[in-house]
């Protein structure tokens, strides 16, 4: 898996260090309170070993014109195998409804435009899993 990519509006690159309080920032949007510095920590060393481990990652997603962290995407193992990897993808609010992806109905229309198919859905403490 390629650690830098670009599109016309976004670009997804390696994780660094000063992506660690916008990181906290975004999952303490998540309600659950924001998490400690150190478990992000963890978190970043994680993804940065996983295309060693697995060739698959998250990536940091920061926007081309205005160069701001706007949350992360990726492949991941998840809820399956490395033969079939999940998409995982979590954004700011703020970033919501531009067309980028968001974890709602609209995203769920994103992901049907490029093709992708439900496989099946289950039921977690945080709700449905696509």
């Amino acid at each position: 898996m390629s650690l830098h990519l670009e599109t016309e509006r976004l670009t997804l690159r390696p994780w660094a260090e000063q992506d660690a309080d916008r990181l906290r920032a975004l999952h303490a949007e998540r309600g659950t309170g924001m998490p400690t510095a150190e478990h992000i920590r963890t978190v970043i060393a994680k993804q940065l070993a996983a295309p060693a481990e697995t060739g698959i990652s998250l990536l940091p997603v920061q926007r081309r014109r205005e160069g701001d962290f706007i949350g992360y995407c990726g492949l991941i193992v998840g809820r399956a195998t490395l033969d079939e990897p999940e998409i995982a993808y979590e954004l700011f609010r703020h970033a919501h409804g531009r067309g980028y992806a968001a974890g709602n109905a609209p995203s769920l229309r994103v992901l049907e435009k490029l093709g992708f198919t439900r496989h099946h859905i289950s039921t977690e403490p945080s709700g449905e899993v696509v």
